[in-house]
This record gives structure tokens, C-alpha cells and sequence, in this order.
């Protein structure tokens, strides 16, 4: 199991915004799919956005449609997610990881759970006026 290096996270105000990054290896670059969960206290862990390793074609879960956008940087084997207009319902905590079967495991978490490849150390997104 690799080691996925995360940053980014921290507080902002509603409409805010934030970044987050998160360094692969070149391996898992090229052949998984990666992105990140998230884990609000009292609810159970969501696939939040995925970038596809074929196409670079992303997946967004729908209550961040339009105000997360997730890209990569291939030479640096790096994915970002920038996260705009934050709403007090994306406080949770947020980790990247890797999915060997593209990113399905992000759309079908509770499918797909155990197929997860690497996943980072997690950081806290904090919302609040």
C-alpha cells in the first residue's frame, strides 16, 4: 500500500473556498482512479469527486456539481480538488485515495469498499460562520 501525501483542508466561511491535493505514485497515476471521500460526524463515508486515469474525465458526487472541480498534473502526479462556494454541509473529514477499478468505488462505495488501494492520511474541512 503506497503512501497518498495529502494537503490543503482547513476553515473557511459559507460561499468560501478551499484547495486540497494529494501525490501519488506514477504507477497508481496512470491505471487508478483517483480522488477523494469524505466523513461527516454521524454519517457514513462518500465518494465526493474521482478523476478517471484513462481520460482524465471526472466524477462528482451531486451535492458538489458545479462548486467542486477536481483536475490533475500528470508530471507531478498530483491531483487537486478545488472546492468553491463551500456550504456548512461539506464539513467532514476528507481523504484521498486510490481505486484500481477506475472510479467506481467512489460512485459505489458500500460495492466496492474493499478494493480501495491507498488512502491518505485525511484532513479536516471545516465550515462556519
Amino acid at each position: 500500500q503506497e503512501q497518498l501525501v495529502e494537503s490543503g483542508g482547513g476553515l473557511a466561511q459559507p460561499g468560501g473556498s478551499l484547495g486540497r491535493t494529494c501525490a501519488a505514485s506514477a504507477y497508481a497515476f496512470d491505471y487508478y482512479g483517483i480522488g477523494w471521500f469524505r466523513e461527516a460526524p454521524g454519517k457514513e463515508r462518500e465518494g465526493v469527486s474521482c478523476i478517471w486515469p484513462n481520460d482524465g474525465s471526472a466524477w462528482y458526487t451531486d451535492s458538489v456539481k458545479g462548486r467542486f472541480t477536481i483536475t490533475r498534473d500528470k508530471g507531478k502526479n498530483t491531483v487537486y480538488l478545488e472546492m468553491n462556494d463551500l456550504q456548512v454541509e461539506d464539513t467532514a473529514v476528507y481523504y484521498c485515495a486510490t481505486d484500481p477499478t477506475g472510479c467506481f468505488a467512489f460512485q459505489y462505495y458500500s460495492d466496492y469498499e474493499g478494493s480501495l488501494a491507498s488512502w491518505g492520511q485525511g484532513t479536516q474541512v471545516t465550515v462556519s460562520k
